[in-house]
């Protein structure tokens, strides 16, 4: 060969290897470099700062939120970011969520949890059917977005058991709501307990609970304690009123992870 060849074959061997040099030697640095860098963002989302990780504070109430109340609460306790409120009025115990008290909270950035308060007595199947059915009316009426979870009040006092709540249960599933329960849900007396946990195991784990167990007393938001609720080992629990009846204002005072905001409105 001669020696002209020979060096054609060698420029053309060099014109090769660049792209892999630059390759090997600059390209996989920076991918490597960028694979590390996602991989610590996903970690770290994961580990505090993703949506189910995050603990937001709150207040429930059976009072109308006018102006004058909830500047009450910013003024007394800070700024909530979810209100518990009712569906329909119920004489003597809580005024019935309306539009124009939507549209003050929602102007506020703040979600609203939706609450149903009309059964006294929580026990048979067709009776838990009757009521879904009634908090998915006063629901449509308001125009509550789908996915939103409309939480059963049951009361320590109330007669309770699994039918009603398959029944609560069954009705919203088939909705375009979530089910939702709330209440004390205390491992050493609690009836309410006792009933969801006779409850079918998949309908447990599918229903948000937000629970009144332990109490720790009124704070402000910035003095909130650790999020610490109790409730069934199965469910879903993702709301917890931690302090009941503040002298100020006529709230309650609650915690909430991440995740129940994708059932609030």
């Amino acid at each position: 060969m001669k020696r002209y060849q020979i060096w054609s074959l060698i420029g053309l061997a060099i014109v090769i290897a660049i792209p892999f040099l630059l390759n090997v030697f600059f390209f996989d640095d920076s991918s490597s470099d960028n694979g590390n860098g996602n991989g610590n963002g996903s970690n770290g989302n994961g580990n505090g700062n993703g949506n189910g990780d995050e603990i937001h504070w709150g207040v429930d109430s059976a009072s109308y939120t006018d102006d004058n109340m909830y500047q009450c609460v910013v003024d007394n306790f800070g700024e909530p970011e979810v209100w518990g409120r009712y569906l329909g009025d119920r004489e003597g115990v809580s005024q019935g969520l309306d539009t124009d008290e939507v549209d003050r909270l929602h102007n506020q950035d703040v979600q609203i949890l939706v609450i149903y308060n009309h059964a006294n007595d929580v026990t048979g199947y067709d009776n838990g059917v009757s009521h879904a059915e009634e908090a998915i009316s006063y629901a449509e009426d308001l125009n509550i977005s789908d996915g939103v979870a409309l939480f059963l009040d049951v009361e320590p006092s109330y007669p309770v058991n699994a039918e009603f709540l398959e029944g609560w249960y069954d009705t919203l599933s088939d909705s375009p709501y979530e089910p939702g329960v709330y209440g004390v849900f205390d491992e050493s007396s609690s009836d309410l307990l006792n009933a969801f946990n006779g409850m079918d195991q998949q309908k447990q784990e599918n229903t948000v609970v937000w629970t009144a167990y332990p109490q720790e007393g009124i704070t402000t938001k910035d003095n909130a304690p650790e999020f610490n609720p109790q409730g069934p080992d199965n469910a879903m629990v993702y709301g917890w009123q931690y302090g009941l009846e503040a002298e100020a204002c006529n709230i309650d005072t609650n915690l909430f992870t991440g995740d129940m905001l994708d059932y609030l409105w």
